[in-house]
């Protein structure tokens, strides 16, 4: 029962070192480039997200156990508001410079969700995908940055 394991919350714990450590170099990426929402700004969204998912599994053992089916549980809920939240933190990093139609900083706003992306993925035990996913980023952002 996750509830009450101790092991089962230090996995937790690795999961959100593991998703802090993988979206760290999406972070460093936009931090090396002077961008805004850099090294601990993506470290802490992709911990957050990952911590959030694993406390919507304990929640919905928890609800389960102690109420059975009078409460209707359902985690991808807890993915929508991190989305949701997220697309803030994310829209507040996009700048609009009022004498031309120029829009900055709209590359870093969309890694923000990545970063999001990334927790959710390593807290449902998707490393491959997690990399990946961090790998294509940080491809896109250095690799392509010749053809802006």
């Amino acid at each position: 029962m996750i509830l009450y394991n101790w092991d089962t919350q230090l996995w937790i714990l690795l999961d959100i070192i593991i998703a802090c450590t993988l979206t760290g170099l999406i972070g460093y990426e936009r931090e090396a480039d002077n961008k805004p929402a850099g090294f601990r700004t993506q470290m802490i969204i992709g911990g957050a997200s990952a911590f959030l998912v694993a406390l919507s599994e304990v929640a919905v053992q928890y609800y389960t156990k102690s109420y059975g089916d009078v409460v209707d549980a359902d985690p991808a809920r807890i993915m929508q508001a991190i989305i949701i939240g997220i697309s803030f933190v994310g829209a507040g990093t996009i700048i609009k410079a009022r004498e031309d139609t120029t829009v900055r900083y709209l590359t870093t706003a969309t890694t923000i969700l990545f970063s999001a992306g990334v927790g959710i993925a390593v807290s449902l035990k998707q490393y491959i995908l997690a990399v990946g996913v961090v790998l294509i980023v940080l491809f896109i952002n250095r690799g392509l940055r010749s053809l802006k």
